[in-house]
């Protein structure tokens, strides 16, 4: 049981994307297996994301699907992850941007569970609002804040999606947030407006953490957010997944006592925030402040 002890998220995602290219290739799980001479239970824990996989593994699947070169070492880099105590996805390292641990694992969440200490959630951004974020990063060209925009556009389609069923995402914001002026008066009114909008889906929930709350629980955690995902062979879910994001990497965290704290720190948010129309009132208040500021 000693494989168990480590991070499940680079498993799952290798797991995923290895099972995709399976699909792709036409190919059955036991041809699979006859292909690489292995059992068809170890193709299974692999897809499945049950256990460590040898980068010698991934690689010969990978040649086996046809992958392409860059996928190739991207997935073999994955493997390597796959035998880590611990999940920590440094930007630009073994693993490249355009390999997207993150967008993988939130497009197949059931349930998005988020708190946001200082800025509007990615997933809940307007274009103008994120020029605003990002207008002070040094180096970044218009090619590539457009491609930021792109998978902003296409992570905003899984709030509306029909099939599979789109998640139900609550999401928890300081007032703090609301109140800093990101992209001058106008992209923060668009932005706040854009909220009011989101909010009136059925499966979106957006609150606000009052100032007056003080020194609370979720100051000292911090913006996260929490994954679950659906019951997938209706027995066993995935386990669920803490989200916590730097400026140069990112933080996966799915032991049973890690959840167990950001679950209490869930349920201090949750007893502590203003409800659905108080915080529909309260963003209302602050745009005409906008307006007429």
């Amino acid at each position: 049981m000693a494989e168990d002890m480590g991070s499940t998220v680079p498993r799952r995602q290798l797991g995923r994307a290895l099972r995709e290219l399976r699909t792709e290739a036409r190919m059955t799980l036991d041809g699979a297996a006859e292909a690489v001479q292995c059992s068809r239970q170890k193709m299974w824990r692999i897809e499945t994301g049950l256990g460590a996989v040898r980068a010698v593994d991934a690689r010969a699947l990978c040649e086996l699907y046809g992958a392409t070169p860059e996928l190739t070492a991207a997935l073999t880099g994955l493997a390597g992850e796959t035998k880590a105590s611990g999940w920590w996805h440094s930007y630009g390292l073994a693993i490249p941007d355009w390999f997207e641990m993150y967008v993988g694992l939130e497009s197949a969440a059931s349930r998005l569970r988020g708190y946001d200490e200082s800025l509007i959630p990615g997933l809940l951004q307007v274009p103008a609002y994120t020029r605003g974020v990002y207008q002070n990063r040094s180096g970044m060209g218009d090619e590539e804040f457009e491609q930021v925009l792109e998978v902003r556009r296409q992570r905003k389609g899984l709030l509306t999606r029909r099939l599979p069923k789109a998640p139900h995402l609550q999401s928890v914001l300081s007032e703090a947030v609301l109140l800093r002026c990101v992209g001058g008066p106008a992209a923060m009114a668009e932005q706040l407006g854009h909220l009011l909008e989101l909010a009136d889906l059925p499966n979106v929930s957006i609150r606000v953490l009052p100032l007056a709350a003080g020194a609370h629980y979720g100051t000292l955690a911090g913006t996260f957010m929490m994954l679950d995902f659906p019951l997938a062979n209706r027995v066993t879910p995935e386990p669920s997944v803490v989200y916590c994001e730097s400026l140069t990497g990112a933080l996966y965290l799915d032991r049973p006592e890690e959840l167990a704290t950001y679950e209490r720190v869930w349920a201090s948010l949750d007893a502590l925030s203003l409800d659905e129309e108080q915080s529909k009132e309260l963003i209302n208040k602050i745009t005409v402040e906008v307006h007429h500021g």
